[in-house]
C-alpha cells in the first residue's frame, strides 16, 4: 500500500504514537470505492496504535485540486458543501473509532473552520512568503497543466499552498506529524512538510499509496451504472458485492492484499486454491465477502448474498418461481414502468426494449437480440419478431429482462 515514503517516516512511527491525517474531497455526499484505500490507511494507522485524523475539505472543496485533472473543477456552494460534509462524516464514523476516551481516538476536522476567518492579505503574508513560485511550479501536477492548452487558474495554482497550510495548522494545533494520501497528492503533501520546516522549524513526514488500477486498463471503481459508492442508497449491496465478485483474476490477487484485513498466510492459501481451480473464484468470493462486510456490515453482506442467490443460483429455474416479494425486494436491479395497455395489444421486443428505456435505441436493441444477448423471464429471446404482451407478466405486473449475463431490469406494468 506504499508508493512513496519520506525519509524518517518509519522511524517516526516506531518511536511514538503519531498523529496522521488524510484529506477527503467533499464533491459528493458519499465516498466511493476510490476512497477506500485512504480509509484503510487510517484504519491501519489506528490499529497500530497511532491517532488518525480525517480532514474533510470544506474550504479546499471550494477551490479545486489540479492533481490528476486536465480541467478546472466546478466550485460548490455552501449548502451543497455542508450537505456533502455531513454525509461523509456519517460514513467515516463507521470505520474509525471516535471514542473520546481512547488515547488514539480518531478525530474529524473541516479546514473551513480555520480558513473562514483568514483574509487574502493575511494568507499571502503568513503563508505565501514562505514558498517560492519556482518551488510551486516544479510540481508535476502544476507543470502538466501549465504546459497544456487550457493552462491553470491562479485559484488552482495556489491550491498546494492551501493544502500545505492544512498540514501546518494540524501540526501546530493537533501535533500531526504525518500526512498520507494517493500518489497524485505527493506534491501537495511535500509542500506541507516544507511549510512546516520553514514556518515552524519543525519536521513532518509523508507517505502515499499507489492509485488503484484495473488489469484491463479501465478505470477502477466504475461499473456500467457509474461510480461504486459506499452509500447503499447510491450503490446497492448487490451491486457493491458484484463489483468485487466480478474482478479479473489478476485484479483479485492484487486487491485482496489491499482491501482486506486477511493475514498473509490466509491470502497465500486463497491464491493457491484459486490457482488449482480458477472457475470456483474462491479469491473473488473472499474479496467480495470481506470488503462488503467491512463497508456494509454482516447485514449488508447477507442482503447481497440473498439477492445474488435469487438472481443467479436459480438461473435455470423459471422466473415464475420468484415470488412477488422476491421480485419487489431485489436489490441492484434497474426498474422501469410501462403502460399496461400497450402490453394488452402486444409489442415487438425491439420497441419494448427501447420504449422502456432499458436500451438507448432500437438499433442497439435489435443488435443485442440478434446476438442472443436478451432474455425475458429467464428465457432467451430468439427473434426480433418476438412479441411482448400481458401473458408474460409475472404475478400480473412484472417482466424480468436480462441483458448479457449480469445486467437485470424489472419492468412494472401500470
Amino acid at each position: 500500500m506504499i508508493q512513496d515514503i519520506m525519509t524518517g517516516t518509519e522511524e517516526q512511527l516506531e518511536k511514538e504514537m503519531t498523529t496522521g491525517y488524510i484529506g477527503f474531497d467533499p464533491t459528493a455526499d458519499s465516498l466511493h470505492v476510490g476512497s477506500l484505500v485512504p480509509i484503510l490507511l487510517l484504519v491501519h494507522l489506528q490499529k497500530a496504535g497511532h491517532k488518525p485524523i480525517a480532514l474533510v475539505g470544506g474550504a479546499t472543496g471550494m477551490v479545486g485540486d489540479p492533481s490528476g485533472k486536465s480541467a478546472e473543477r466546478n466550485l460548490l456552494d455552501d449548502a451543497t458543501l455542508n450537505h456533502n460534509l455531513q454525509g461523509i462524516k456519517n460514513q467515516l464514523s463507521k470505520y474509525l473509532d471516535f471514542t473520546a476516551s481512547s488515547p488514539n481516538a480518531a478525530e474529524m476536522v473541516n479546514n473551513y473552520d480555520w480558513f473562514k476567518e483568514m483574509g487574502f492579505l493575511q494568507f499571502i503574508r503568513d503563508v505565501g512568503k514562505h514558498i517560492t513560485v519556482n518551488y510551486m511550479s516544479a510540481k508535476d501536477s502544476v507543470k502538466k497543466r501549465l504546459e497544456g492548452e487550457n493552462g491553470m487558474s491562479f485559484t488552482e495554482f495556489t491550491y498546494q499552498l492551501v493544502q500545505g497550510y492544512d498540514f501546518y495548522w494540524l501540526y501546530v494545533n493537533k501535533n500531526a506529524k504525518l500526512q498520507m494520501g494517493g500518489s497524485d497528492q505527493w506534491g501537495n503533501i511535500t509542500t506541507g512538510t516544507e511549510l512546516i520546516r520553514r514556518k515552524a522549524a519543525g519536521e513532518a513526514f509523508a507517505f502515499t499509496c499507489p492509485l488503484i488500477t484495473k488489469a484491463d486498463g479501465t478505470k477502477f471503481g466504475k461499473s456500467e451504472k457509474g461510480n461504486i459508492w459506499l452509500d447503499p442508497a447510491k450503490t446497492s449491496y448487490f451491486d457493491f458485492y458484484q463489483f468485487w465478485l466480478n474482478a479479473a483474476d489478476a485484479d483479485a490477487e492484487k486487491w485482496i492484499k489491499i482491501f482486506t484485513f486477511l493475514s498473509k498466510d490466509e491470502i497465500t492459501d486463497l491464491i493457491a486454491q484459486h490457482a488449482v481451480n480458477p472457475g470456483d473464484r474462491v479469491l473473488q468470493k473472499a474479496l467480495a465477502r470481506e470488503i462488503t462486510t467491512f463497508v456494509h456490515g454482516p447485514e449488508g453482506l447477507n442482503q447481497a448474498l440473498a439477492d445474488t442467490e435469487k438472481m443467479f443460483a436459480g438461473r435455470t429455474a423459471p422466473a415464475e418461481s420468484l415470488s412477488e416479494a422476491d421480485l419487489e425486494s431485489l436489490e441492484g436491479v434497474a426498474r422501469f414502468s410501462y403502460p399496461v395497455d400497450k402490453l394488452g395489444a402486444g409489442i415487438d421486443i425491439v420497441s419494448f426494449l427501447a420504449e422502456t428505456g432499458i436500451l438507448a435505441s432500437k438499433g442497439e436493441a435489435r443488435k443485442l437480440v440478434e446476438g442472443g444477448g436478451i432474455s425475458v423471464n429467464r428465457k432467451k429471446v430468439e427473434s426480433v419478431k418476438t412479441t411482448v404482451d400481458s401473458s408474460l407478466l409475472l404475478h400480473g405486473k412484472y417482466i424480468l429482462v436480462q441483458k448479457g449475463k449480469k445486467s437485470y431490469y424489472l419492468v412494472q406494468a401500470g
